[in-house]
């Protein structure tokens, strides 16, 4: 039953994430230690998984696919989500420089935590933390695509978007926005179901998703510290998106607004800027409190 509250939780963390722009679930997954067990859970769905329950056999189903952990990780994404998405939106009207400021210090602190979590640096490590930073800081400078509305685009846009969702330090919809096919699919298509769009994109993510989890599980497996410092790299260079002291240039998409890029600029010294600070500050405290936690479930 702990285990199970404790995943919950976790997944309420990855949840809370994935409501804050430019922040991804799998920031927390790493975070928390359950990104590898939940990558080789979204793997094991497979022919042996589909065989089992054809079979009937349910109790083997879900050991095979680890399913009281999907479970528990997937109830605590979707209460998060439904119960802070109004209460951020509210914040990020009219606090939006403390808020983003807390969440500055909650996503630097994870840069240490996770990268201390690499058991040897060299340079290959190095390098690739390097290339995960220059990738996910330079994702914000890239123009976005042409809507493209053929098949086989539709499929590679849902494997994707899919696959960068569960990577820390990469949003999944700003993906779909770089590809030029964010008010194709997040606006007309789901709001008109036009299934000849959602389909192909449907079908690219769940197929994107479980091949992309076969080969991240096996890089992780056999190549940690360098998937680790990769990963920590995106973490790290999401903080472009995560600057508190910017303007969002803002687009829009039917009835809905997108942020499509950021002006930046330096904090004046203020009362303002110097409770923004503090907010990072609380920001650290709390992924230290998170971490602390995640390391007594995780020796226990």
């Amino acid at each position: 039953m702990i285990d199970h509250l404790s995943n919950f939780l976790k997944g309420a963390l990855m949840g809370a994430a994935n409501v804050i722009p430019g922040v991804s679930g799998g920031t927390m997954a790493l975070l928390t230690g359950i990104f590898g067990r939940l990558v080789d859970a979204i793997k094991a769905f497979d022919a042996a998984a589909v065989r089992l329950v054809l079979r009937g056999r349910f109790r083997a189903f879900s050991a095979h696919v680890d399913l009281p952990f999907l479970a528990a990780v997937g109830i605590g994404v979707l209460a998060s989500i439904l119960t802070l998405a109004r209460l951020l939106e509210y914040l990020f009207e009219h606090q939006a420089v403390n808020v983003w400021s807390f969440f500055f210090g909650l996503i630097l602190a994870s840069v240490y935590f996770v990268g201390r979590t690499i058991r040897r640096w060299s340079v290959p490590v190095l390098l690739l933390f390097a290339l995960g930073t220059v990738v996910a800081g330079g994702i914000i400078f890239l123009e976005p695509a042409s809507e493209n509305a053929s098949v086989p685009y539709l499929l590679l846009c849902g494997a994707v978007a899919m696959c960068s969702m569960i990577l820390p330090g990469i949003s999944g919809s700003y993906v779909l926005l770089l590809m030029g096919n964010y008010q194709l699919v997040m606006i007309e298509a789901v709001t008109g179901f036009r299934l000849e769009i959602l389909i192909p994109v449907g079908i690219g993510a769940v197929a994107g998703l479980a091949a992309f989890a076969r080969v991240l599980s096996w890089i992780f497996a056999r190549f940690r510290d360098q998937t680790t410092a990769l990963l920590t790299g995106f973490i790290f260079g999401s903080l472009v998106v995560i600057w508190p002291w910017k303007r969002a240039i803002e687009e829009t998409f039917g009835e809905k607004v997108k942020v499509v890029g950021y002006h930046y600029a330096w904090p004046e010294p203020s009362l303002e800027t110097a409770v923004a600070v503090a907010m990072m500050l609380a920001g650290v405290v709390a992924i230290a409190a998170v971490e602390t936690a995640a390391g007594k479930t995780r020796n226990d």
